[in-house]
């Protein structure tokens, strides 16, 4: 018996000192193909390696704050271009009501009882629209009936090819009587049209720099984010819904 136990004692120690051996025996190629930095899927990365690019939405959201930041000075300019629109065609006309009430009834399309009072309004209509927009205050609602009035001028000088009648329209001035070939209701027409880009924009985004309406009401507060509430998991750990 104690001869069997020294052998398998001996047997023991020869085999930890071939396992010894074989793990000493392992080359210095296996141990960098086989460590932690060998690139393996499960490894991590290797040291110095630059990290691969994360598709997301970095770019569109940069633009899309760039142009929210923009937005509110873009309806100010459109604010400015149409308050001095409207001042342009304003102004000239509380001067010479007479005038006004003459190219008024150039038109040939109210009623005459309506001519004057239509031809002594008019102006200060336009007028409250210019500085209204250029103050800012009620842009929205400046915007709609300034989309209105440029409507009615629109259709009106049209109105005037169609029916043969060959005038000078009045915009921002007196209308009269020209020659027929004389006539330029096309660019009057393309001119009002262009005055609907701006008021367009307003209907649109009617917040912009520098308005009264800024001032009377102030922006929106965002709310604040409330983190959800926790339960508790079968092992007592607090875990979020």
């Amino acid at each position: 018996m104690a001869a069997e136990r020294g052998t398998v004692a001996k047997n023991g120690g020869g085999a930890g000192q071939g396992g010894t051996s074989s793990r000493k025996s392992a080359s210095p190629e296996d141990a960098r193909t086989s460590g932690p930095g060998s690139g393996s899927r499960l490894g991590p990365a290797r040291k110095g390696a630059s990290p691969e690019p994360v598709s997301g939405t970095g770019s569109g959201s940069g633009s899309g704050s760039a142009l929210a930041a923009a937005t509110p000075w873009i309806s100010l300019v459109a604010r400015l271009a149409l308050g001095a629109m409207w001042l342009y065609y304003s102004l000239p006309k509380l001067g010479s009501p007479e005038v006004n009430a003459a190219s008024v009834r150039n038109f040939q399309i109210l009623p005459t009882g309506l001519v004057d009072t239509f031809a002594y309004a008019q102006p200060y209509v336009e007028l409250a629209l210019g500085l209204l927009i250029i103050a800012g205050l009620g842009t929205r609602l400046v915007a709609a009936f300034s989309a209105v009035l440029l409507l009615v001028y629109i259709g009106g000088i049209a109105s005037l090819g169609a029916r043969g009648i060959h005038i000078s329209c009045g915009c921002g001035g007196a209308g009269s009587e020209v020659a027929a070939g004389q006539t330029r209701y096309t660019l009057d027409i393309l001119r009002d049209i262009a005055y609907l880009i701006p008021v367009a924009w307003l209907l649109w985004k009617p917040e912009s720099k520098y308005s009264a309406d800024g001032a009377i009401v102030p922006e929106p507060v965002a709310p604040l984010a409330i983190p959800a509430p926790l339960r508790f998991t079968a092992k007592g750990g607090p875990a979020r819904r």
